[in-house]
């Protein structure tokens, strides 16, 4: 005889219906009270363990589950955690660095300062340094000396030992006025000083320097010769208060007094 399987609304219930429904109906028997007049607990004996419903491997794969999730969740949180405290680290490395960095950048700045102050001011003493005209050399004839060798009956400067050839150098910062012949004082030069007063280099056998030209202390002008109203080489030095004849003053206080021992 052949069977038909039941479908539709006279299909028999699955286990998982028949379990829920069941603990449904226990459930209303204990809220109304009947449960405790039913028969002995062996009248229920026969019913499917909760391991025969399939419900306890259920919740144990979702605690397995929701452990898993747990101990991922904590691990984000750890790799997360890690990556903040990493960052900030980076952070303070970058701030301090840039810190570093400015503050070299102004030492730097003020070490360049410092020593471009020190380059003026060193460069400002030595346009204001004075030095002799000759150098190792000494005054061979005196200021005002009397004799008629001068025209003025007095010597006008003073005289430098030195050999034709020796080098002159100018006294100090200045521009040249004059350079070239001067009559009995041979080929000469005249300079402004920076401070406003003039100097002057006679008898030479040669000129170095041009009018206009901006002269430093030191500076090489000439060689000293035996050009004009002379009796042999030497250097005639004069200071003056203008570029003529006749303005001169005393060459060696003149030169003393801007630190020059002669």
């Amino acid at each position: 005889m052949a069977f038909t399987r039941a479908t539709g609304k006279h299909r028999r219930p699955s286990k998982i219906q028949r379990g829920t429904a069941r603990a449904a109906g226990v459930a209303a028997l204990a809220t109304t009270g009947v449960i405790g007049t039913v028969a002995a607990p062996a009248a229920f004996a026969a019913e499917p363990s909760a391991e025969q419903t399939g419900l306890t491997p259920v919740v144990t794969m979702g605690d397995t589950v929701a452990q898993q999730i747990d101990a991922q969740a904590v691990a984000q949180q750890q790799a997360a955690d890690e990556a903040a405290a990493k960052e900030k680290a980076e952070e303070a490395a970058r701030k301090h660095a840039a810190e570093a960095a400015k503050k070299a950048k102004q030492a730097a700045e003020e070490a360049r300062e410092v020593k471009e102050r020190a380059a003026r001011e060193a460069e400002r003493k030595r346009l204001n340094t004075f030095v002799s005209p000759i150098s190792g050399s000494y005054v061979s004839t005196s200021y005002q000396a009397s004799s008629g060798l001068w025209s003025s009956g007095s010597h006008t400067g003073v005289d430098f030992h030195a050999a034709a050839g020796t080098s002159v150098h100018a006294v100090g910062a200045g521009t040249v006025v004059e350079a070239g012949w001067g009559g009995s004082y041979g080929n000469q030069i005249v300079i402004k000083m920076n401070d406003g007063t003039y100097t002057q280099y006679g008898h030479l056998s040669s000129v170095g320097v041009s009018v206009g030209q901006q002269v430093t202390p030191g500076r090489q002008i000439g060689l000293s010769g035996a050009t004009g109203n002379v009796t042999g080489a030497h250097l005639h030095f004069e200071a003056r208060t203008s570029p003529e004849y006749g303005s001169d003053i005393d060459p060696v206080a003149y030169l003393r007094s801007h630190g020059v021992n002669v």
